[in-house]
């Protein structure tokens, strides 16, 4: 390792180390924190990194690992369920864009094979940025989280496609580079200047090679690498299931780029198909720290990539091309949106994720460079568009966060409100306690009205054939409207703690013939509720803790049955503590000096329990 490397692997870790917690701690996200860094140590600042597209080749590695991590959360099941949104919302919004672009850029002037070559490649977003920033705020299990990644997925199957079509499109127009450029493009999907050992297929041998790939990558995941983990389990040499780990998404990337096809694709399809391996969570924990670090540093490249030079030659005219695209593809991604019924919170975010141009579009325009389908001066043009929307996008959803999402708490979707169905049982509060509470009590015909405040939610709800109102559950007029003055029991079961004891107290008066049943958020909680006189509380955490204990002990020899009447009992007695200590609730002091009373108490009388009925352990 050469003094140049270290030197760059130094400025690389120490622009990160100190960039990136600042940026993250001042609220403006990790991705700034990286792109900040990558402007400051590349050439156009402090120039102690200028080989910024080597960098950016290696770094995109980055973007293969993450894909295969996500292909291993995703099994194939999950995939094809998702079969309708990457068709619809993936497909609509790659066609209407591509349309949009290539029609704006015809009415400029330019021919018809550079205008399609431009509108494919703006058309794609950055897989990179709008997957960690989501992940980042842990939403791909919602509805614009699961809609940006059907986008995305799509984007990058049908990255192949438009490659594949380039050297069509490059007749529909005069022949337009006599040479390529060594700097006009960046370099293409890992691996063309490194060369092949093995003669790429062509014609339909390379079909054959493509089925025959997929095809080996399915069944040998399920046949040979099954076997192939449990031999390296059993050897017990941790590094191996690293190295593993490494060599499968390197092989698939191999592959891929053997094909012709995208590196990414190659390995998300890896990691479906180990998604329903037992291995699966130590090839995430082995994968994550090169995902991790391959990811930040593709980040810095972007940063890096930022051509000030032409920036500065053409302010106007490149600011001007990235606002107008971000607006046209904003504009689609929202129509998008509402055609498929994303709240709209989620319509917003979606579209403010993927409204940039993305890092396979300088691997599109480094292959229309090579068939002549793009003049070499616009694809520079085009490529400091791309890095600018890139690196626009978390100052993007940074002012969505803090300008918009405050204005659209007030304009949630509302859904249906209330009506009195004439339900003993009124819910207040549908996630993920009162959900399974009302599944128990609809396995014995008990008809429930539920109440949830989150419009979003509700239209989530409906995909699953619930039918949840929409409303405050702090408010006693509504709650009349459900039927609260003839209702038996009322349930609330919401996660806001405040909300939850001014609806207990409220409906306690209100409504003093309904038994009220509340979740408490723990212990003083708990207290709270009491002070209301609520007919039963149950802490939200305890019984799931319990059940985790049980479970623990019967691992360590006790007996089934002397394990669950230990729960049973430690519960009852914990509950009489609460009772006993809600008196002295405020007194802070006078509680913890009673905590250590009660672990005593709590350990003799369960150990008086198993003296009583026989031993503990076997």
């Amino acid at each position: 390792m050469g003094p140049d490397l270290l030197f760059s692997v130094f400025v690389f870790l120490a622009a990160a180390c100190i960039l990136v917690p600042i940026s993250k701690l001042s609220g403006l996200g990790s991705v700034i924190g990286y792109l900040i860094a990558g402007v400051l140590i590349g050439p156009a600042v402090l120039g102690l990194i200028t080989d910024t597209e080597t960098i950016l080749h290696f770094a995109e590695f980055g973007v293969v690992m993450m894909l295969f991590l996500i292909g291993l959360e995703l099994q194939p099941k999950a995939l094809w369920d998702m079969r309708a949104k990457l068709l619809g919302i993936g497909g609509l919004q790659v066609g209407i864009t591509t349309a949009a672009i290539t029609g704006v850029v015809l009415a400029l002037g330019l021919p018809l094979n550079e205008s399609i070559v431009i509108g494919m490649a703006l058309a794609l977003s950055s897989t990179a940025i709008a997957l960690q920033i989501m992940q980042d705020r842990a939403i791909m299990g919602h509805p614009e989280g699961r809609a940006g990644f059907a986008v995305l997925l799509f984007q990058d199957v049908i990255v192949i496609a438009m490659i594949a079509a380039l050297p069509f499109i490059a007749q529909l127009g005069p022949e337009l580079v006599a040479e390529v450029p060594h700097e006009a493009g960046h370099s293409s999907d890992y691996g063309d200047s490194h060369g092949s050992a093995m003669p790429k297929p062509e014609g339909i041998w390379l079909a054959v090679a493509i089925f025959g790939v997929f095809g080996g990558m399915v069944l040998g995941g399920r046949v040979l690498l099954r076997p192939l983990f449990t031999l390296i389990a059993r050897s017990n040499v941790r590094e191996t299931f690293t190295a593993i780990a490494l060599l499968l998404v390197i092989g698939a990337a191999l592959l891929m780029n053997w094909l012709g096809l995208s590196a990414a694709l190659g390995a998300f399809i890896a990691g479906v198909v180990l998604a329903d391996s037992e291995y699966r969570h130590q090839l995430e924990s082995d994968i994550e720290p090169f995902k991790a670090l391959l990811l930040g540093l593709f980040f810095i490249s972007v940063g890096m990539s930022l051509d000030f030079g032409l920036l500065a030659q053409f302010p106007l005219q490149i600011i001007g091309v990235v606002l107008g695209l971000l607006a046209l593809k904003f504009a689609v991604l929202f129509a998008i949106g509402t055609l498929f019924k994303l709240g709209l919170p989620s319509q917003f975010l979606f579209s403010t994720l993927l409204c940039q141009a993305g890092e396979f579009g300088f691997v599109l325009f480094t292959f229309a460079l090579a068939e002549r389908a793009i003049r070499p001066e616009t694809a520079s043009f085009l490529n400091a568009v791309i890095a600018l929307s890139m690196a626009l996008t978390p100052l993007l959803v940074l002012a969505y966060d803090k300008v918009l999402a405050p204005r659209l708490a007030t304009a949630k979707t509302t859904g249906e409100g209330p009506q009195d169905e004439g339900n003993p049982v009124l819910i207040l509060g549908f996630g993920r306690v009162g959900q399974v509470i009302g599944r128990l009590l609809q396995t014995q015909n008990v008809g429930t009205t539920i109440i949830d405040s989150d419009g979003d939610h509700i239209e989530f709800l409906k995909q699953f054939g619930h039918r949840v109102y929409y409303g405050d559950a702090t408010d006693m007029d509504l709650l009349r409207i459900a039927g609260a003055d003839a209702a038996k029991v009322i349930i609330v079961a919401m996660d806001d703690r405040p909300a939850v004891t001014t609806a207990v107290k409220a409906i306690h008066h209100a409504f003093p013939q309904a038994k009220i049943i509340a979740r408490a958020r723990g212990r003083t909680h708990m207290f709270d509720l009491l002070a209301e006189d609520v007919d039963y509380a149950e802490r939200e955490t305890v019984r799931g803790a319990l059940a985790m204990g049980e479970k623990a002990l019967t691992m360590l020899n006790f007996d089934d049955i002397r394990a669950a009447r230990l729960a049973r009992e430690f519960l009852e007695l914990d509950f009489k503590l609460v009772q006993e200590t809600y008196e002295m609730r405020d007194d802070i002091a006078a509680l913890a000096d009673r905590a250590d009373k009660h672990r005593a108490l709590m350990k003799d009388t369960l150990n008086a329990s198993i003296d009583k009925n026989g031993d503990g352990p076997e």
